[in-house]
């Protein structure tokens, strides 16, 4: 890795060289490729979160976040991920001219399922009837400007709608020719294994990280055994693994969704930036940041869990998506892996208010 300090952002010379030593001035060769689930789409190994790009962390550069889709491409990250909950739809309609200009090199993700309560903003409803999902999709296909999903994901569970029953509305999007792969956000291992049996799953997203390793116990080793890919969100601890901050009260604009989350407030943040020491020690031992650290551990565990693991590490900046995805070239050996393992079990504070709308809240 091209030596940069830990918690300082990439800089556009530092980042389109990191992992390329001797090649200043040039680009990287774009990131490897990987294959979403059986029979699923083949992607980059990283992927893009684009929820920020218009919704969740506060003020954007529109301007910005539109070269950095570009950028992103560039490097080889073909996998972009939205939702119809971010912004409102808003989010789709920000991507669809990318997605136009590119059709052909991208694999477009979005979900159905989740909303915001129209008269709380910290309240999330769930709704996953299967009128609701066929509304669900004609209306993003119309945001997107396409005329297919690639890969298309119930955001979240309602455990008084059988799955079976979701994923069998889902299947008829397939055939319909509107989706060509499904995924699933944030189900447990039984219920992945029940949606398995009526369709194939092509990728599971939920939160996976040094901070964030519920999966790992009971989601994971289905996933692997049934051949689904691993989609981790949130790789980056929401941005609090970059040492970019550490008390979103104090730090984060008033309409920055950390604000809400348990372990980035108060007493739990400050004792969860200790947490970072660890992560500080293997990143000057590789001349990297703090991010490329906390992204190539995500990364190694496709190869430590027997199953293919595409993050989307979501940013609006071009230089963080060259400082990303530089990571998929930082190798950790084994004694660094030991020193970060213990991480996550001292965590502060869960990862959200209302722990149900997770796999671990019904676990």
């Amino acid at each position: 890795m091209t030596a940069k300090t830990p918690d300082t952002p990439a800089t556009p010379e530092t980042a389109a060289t990191a992992g390329t030593p001797g090649a200043a001035g040039k680009n990287p060769d774009p990131i490897g490729k990987v294959q979403l689930g059986t029979g699923g789409p083949e992607v980059g190994v990283q992927g893009l979160g684009c929820m920020g790009m218009s919704f969740a962390y506060g003020p954007t550069d529109a301007q910005e976040a539109r070269a950095t889709l570009e950028r992103a491409l560039e490097l080889g990250v073909t996998f972009y991920d939205t939702a119809d909950a971010y912004a409102a739809g808003e989010n789709e309609k920000f991507l669809a001219p990318f997605f136009k200009a590119h059709r052909d090199e991208v694999v477009i993700a979005t979900k159905f399922a989740l909303s915001i309560d129209p008269n709380d903003s910290t309240k999330r409803i769930i709704n996953n009837d299967p009128s609701y999902i066929r509304a669900c999709i004609d209306a993003s296909l119309q945001r997107l400007g396409v005329d297919v999903i690639d890969v298309y994901y119930m955001h979240r569970r309602n455990p008084q709608v059988p799955i079976e029953e979701t994923v069998g509305v889902m299947a008829e999007l397939v055939a319909a020719g509107k989706v060509k792969h499904l995924g699933l956000s944030e189900v447990t291992g039984p219920e992945l294994r029940a949606a398995q049996a009526v369709h194939p799953i092509a990728a599971l997203q939920s939160e996976w990280s040094l901070f964030s390793r519920d999966i790992e116990q009971g989601v994971v080793p289905v996933a692997a055994e049934l051949g689904v890919g691993l989609v981790p969100y949130s790789p980056l601890g929401r941005g609090f693994l970059t040492g970019s901050f550490v008390s979103a009260e104090k730090e984060l604009d008033e309409g920055d969704f950390r604000r809400q989350q348990p372990r980035f407030t108060g007493d739990n943040a400050t004792a969860n930036a200790a947490l970072l020491e660890p992560v500080r020690t293997v990143a000057d031992a590789h001349g990297a940041s703090l991010g490329q650290v906390a992204l190539a551990w995500v990364q190694q565990q496709a190869r430590a869990r027997g199953l293919a693991v595409v993050p989307i590490p979501g940013t609006r900046k071009r230089t963080r998506v060259e400082e990303n995805t530089a990571a998929t070239r930082l190798e950790l050996t084994a004694s660094e892996l030991a020193l970060l393992d213990p991480i996550a079990a001292r965590v502060a504070g869960d990862r959200y208010a209302d722990m149900t709308f997770t796999s671990a809240g019904r676990e």
